[in-house]
C-alpha cells in the first residue's frame, strides 16, 4: 500500500472551487449509505461504500470510474482517512489521476456550511 503522505491529495476548498467552475472529474464518496442521509453532495456525485469495494473490487465501481482509467477522480468520505485508502487501492489497480480530498465532508463543511456536519 501506498504511505499516506505519497498520496495525491486536493483541499475541499480546490474542489469546491471545480465544481463551482464546472470541470470535468468525477468526485467518487466512498462512505457507507448512512452517512449519506446526514450528509450529502448533491448531483454529480459517484457513490461506492468501502464495504462495497472491499467486497466486489473494481466491480463496485462506478461505470464512470470503471471505463476510463486516465479521468481525474477526486475520492471523498468523512474526514479523508478512507478515502486515502480508496485512492491508495486505485492507484494500485492502474488508475493514474486519483486525488484524495483531505479532511473529507468535514472539510468541506467548512466551505460550504449548507452540507452540515455529522
Amino acid at each position: 500500500m501506498f504511505a499516506r503522505q505519497s498520496l495525491p491529495a486536493v483541499s475541499a476548498s480546490e474542489v469546491a472551487e471545480k465544481r463551482g467552475q464546472g470541470h470535468d472529474f468525477v468526485l467518487l464518496d466512498v462512505r457507507e449509505p448512512l452517512e449519506l442521509l446526514r450528509v450529502n453532495l448533491g448531483e454529480g456525485v459517484e457513490l461506492a461504500p468501502l464495504s462495497r469495494l472491499a467486497a466486489e473490487g473494481v466491480g463496485a465501481l462506478p461505470t464512470a470510474v470503471r471505463q476510463n482509467k486516465d479521468a481525474e477522480i477526486v475520492v471523498i468520505c468523512h474526514h479523508g482517512n478512507r478515502s486515502a485508502q480508496v485512492t491508495a487501492w486505485l492507484r494500485q489497480q492502474g488508475w493514474t489521476n486519483v486525488w484524495n480530498m483531505t479532511g473529507g465532508v468535514d472539510a468541506y463543511a467548512a466551505v460550504d456550511p449548507t452540507i452540515g456536519r455529522y
